[in-house]
């Protein structure tokens, strides 16, 4: 295999998909659909498509919101790439359309949009208007939405492969900081289930949860705490919802404590929710959660970082919670 960045391997995936259905479309603004990677062929999927399939609506969220709306109620598959953290001006259409139409036809309609939300919170410096770590729960909580958040390239290219083929609408949202990040990566086309978690490591003294842009602190933190002689089951989400309660229930049942970390506001951030599902099904269990607090981040690169969770953060609840 290959190795490749996480955004090549999105764009690897919709290249392909788009080469089958001539009646997908892309949809952007601010950021073509370009990626390169060493040792393999620059995707460019306006030059490869058109602008007829791969349309620049300009600044005007609601718009490409609404035109992806349309477009999946007329039967074409379309994804649209929305930047700067998932901007909320989607939010309406997705909320109040997107997610309630199929259902509201009784799935007669079907709606096989992609929406690739980008949460710039990732990059200290960008201040409050542009940094909202993240906003995963605004779009998790929407009914008829399916909202995933893969943290590695390989989901990435195999989530984005299940999304564009569902016939639900599905949000896919991404930490930018995660843009850039390689692993080893199929040339060939797979699919990765949008409702199963992975487990990345297991152990029997603690389970630590987490999701999207916050894997790299999560792994980091786990790898400090095995030197210091805990066993930690590690599981990443990679899909809110649905949310894979069977995976995270039967490793708490084995470890009793659970430590969630996200990246979101601590109020009613993913974490809460996982924590709620275990406490339902496992008696017993110890639970702590890490999260962003709820406060308007920073522009200081050094005030953010100091409040964003990172691997001392999760290295401390952890001990702690195992005491």
């Amino acid at each position: 295999m290959a190795r490749k960045s996480f955004m090549y391997s999105v764009l690897e995936a919709v290249q392909y998909e788009m080469r089958q259905d001539p009646a997908m479309v892309w949809i952007f603004e601010l950021t073509p659909p370009v990626s390169s990677n060493p040792g393999k062929p620059v995707i460019n999927l306006e030059k490869e498509f058109g602008r007829n399939r791969v349309v620049n609506t300009g600044i005007d969220e609601m718009w490409m919101a609404a035109a992806t709306l349309g477009a999946g109620l007329a039967g074409s598959k379309a994804v649209t790439y929305i930047p700067y953290q998932g901007n909320c001006m989607c939010f309406q259409i997705i909320q109040n359309h997107v997610g309630k139409l199929r259902g509201m036809t009784g799935g007669v309609a079907s709606m096989p949009v992609v929406f690739i939300l980008e949460m710039t919170g990732q990059t200290p410096g960008f201040a409050g208007q542009h940094s909202d770590y993240e906003i995963d729960t605004y779009y998790a909580h929407i009914p008829g939405v399916k909202t995933v958040v893969p943290s590695t390239p390989y989901d990435a290219k195999g989530m984005m492969v299940s999304a564009i083929r569902d016939p639900n609408p599905v949000c896919f949202l991404y930490a930018a900081g995660l843009r850039e990040l390689v692993d080893e990566v199929p040339d060939e086309q797979y699919t990765v289930p949008l409702d199963k978690a992975a487990v990345r490591s297991t152990g029997s003294d603690i389970t630590i949860v987490g999701s999207g842009g916050g894997m790299p602190e999560v792994l980091d933190a786990a790898e400090q705490l095995k030197k210091q002689g805990m066993k930690v089951e590690v599981i990443d989400l990679r899909s809110l919802k649905p949310m894979d309660t069977e995976t995270l229930v039967k490793s708490v049942q084995k470890t009793k404590r659970l430590l969630t970390v996200d990246q979101s506001y601590y109020t009613l951030c993913p974490g809460a929710e996982v924590i709620a599902r275990v406490a339902e099904n496992v008696n017993g269990a110890r639970f702590n959660r890490v999260a962003f607090p709820d406060a308007a981040p920073p522009a200081s690169p050094e005030m953010f970082l100091w409040m964003r969770p990172n691997a001392t953060h999760i290295v401390n609840a952890a001990k702690k919670l195992v005491g």
